[in-house]
């Protein structure tokens, strides 16, 4: 049925209005962009944002998605990067305060997994200072924090709609936000915006259809061994195509409020699952239950123990998260001097993340808390000093 959604949606004159419309009434927000990726997004908003004040500095995670300061660097801007409280992965704001300064664009916190980043926080660092929040909720779509949707708390924020987030469509992105400045600013990058090439449009509906069919965990092999796929791949991109949503993509989120609020109570079921039976609690940065986790993250003591569950479950779809902090990045290491960023760099090596997606049947989640049990029975002595770097206890 969202297959045949999608083929309607190509030429539905209407399906970007309608679509626009839902996402506003839904997130409370004034304005709504649809576009083809969530770094297509992130490019959109900085690109708007730079058109405001002309200042340089955009302050992101130093652990995050490598499409993060994809973005940043192709909006001609420059990458600041803060470490991380392995605790809550939220800026260390203590750090955070002395990395602001009268040339910072914007904060970018990041709602990682979709636990919420302390908007707050780093709001008290910009008050009248002109630098804008930029919410990072590629994870999060249909989180709530203190009765608000994430991706409104700040300025303006965006979403993913990639294949393993919240809900997707194979790729996209949205944008949300209530500032008519903000709104008008990107609104003319927006507007400029083309649609895919017929090649790329078609590529995309044949990987969505093969997706849609192999992505099931008993299948889950053959996309995984397929490279054109990338399936778990994370890389840097220097650029990368910005265009409309297509109409494709747009029919395929028919009905897309319902679904998201269902498959965001199934992530929290299996996410609870996990934590009650996979005696991971102690090695979890923050495990309250019912929260909807994109993926559910776990440290282990050792980078060893993180490589050897992550390849007996990569066929399940346990895996790392990001292979470095973004200072690791090769392309980009050069711009950070050397600099070290401690607690984004343990982060990157001791983390795994368990898939927690409406896909997973009972006997998926049998053999996922199996392999994870397994894997912590081969750690006979718990390290301290890893175990002080992460902040689980």
């Amino acid at each position: 049925m969202d297959l045949a959604s999608g083929f309607l949606g190509i030429g539905d004159r209407t399906i970007h209005a309608k679509l626009e419309r839902e996402i506003k009434e839904y997130f409370g927000t004034k304005h709504a962009f649809l576009v083809s990726s969530g770094k297509a997004a992130l490019f959109l908003i900085l690109a708007g944002l730079k058109r405001l004040t002309g200042k340089k500095k955009v302050i992101i995670p130093a652990y995050t998605c490598f499409s993060v300061p994809s973005a940043v660097r192709m909006a001609g801007l420059e990458i600041v990067l803060c470490d991380i409280r392995p605790k809550t992965f939220d800026f260390e704001h203590s750090k955070l305060r002395e990395l602001v300064n009268d040339d910072t664009l914007c904060i970018i916190p990041t709602h990682l997994f979709g636990i919420p980043s302390d908007i707050a926080k780093a709001r008290d660092l910009c008050e009248g200072r002109r630098i804008f929040i930029v919410e990072d909720a590629a994870q999060a779509m249909g989180a709530v924090h203190d009765r608000k949707k994430l991706g409104t708390l700040g300025d303006v924020g965006f979403f993913s709609l990639g294949r393993g987030k919240n809900i997707t469509c194979g790729s996209g992105g949205i944008i949300v936000t209530s500032s008519e400045s903000i709104a008008d600013s990107i609104g003319g990058f927006v507007r400029d915006l083309g649609n895919p090439p017929v090649a790329e449009y078609v590529k995309n509906i044949v990987e969505t259809v093969f997706l849609s069919i192999f992505i099931r965990p008993n299948f889950y092999w053959l996309p995984k061994s397929l490279p054109f796929l990338r399936i778990g791949e994370t890389r840097f991109h220097d650029t990368f195509p910005v265009y409309k949503l297509t109409g494709f993509q747009a029919g395929l989120l028919t009905g897309w409020r319902e679904k998201l609020e269902s498959y965001n109570r199934v992530r929290s079921r299996n996410a609870d699952f996990f934590m009650v039976t996979s005696d991971i609690s102690d090695r979890m940065p923050v495990h309250p239950s019912g929260f909807p986790y994109n993926r559910l993250p776990v440290y282990m003591d050792r980078k060893s123990s993180k490589d050897l569950l992550c390849e007996v479950g990569d066929i399940l779809g346990i895996s790392p998260m990001y292979p470095s902090s973004i200072n690791e990045i090769p392309e980009i290491k050069e711009c950070f001097d050397h600099m070290r960023y401690g607690s984004a760099e343990t982060v990157a090596d001791t983390l795994v993340t368990l898939p927690t997606h409406v896909l997973l049947n009972d006997e998926d989640k049998l053999k996922i808390r199996e392999a994870v049990k397994n894997v912590l029975k081969q750690e006979p002595n718990r390290e301290p000093e890893m175990r002080g770097k992460v902040e689980c206890r």
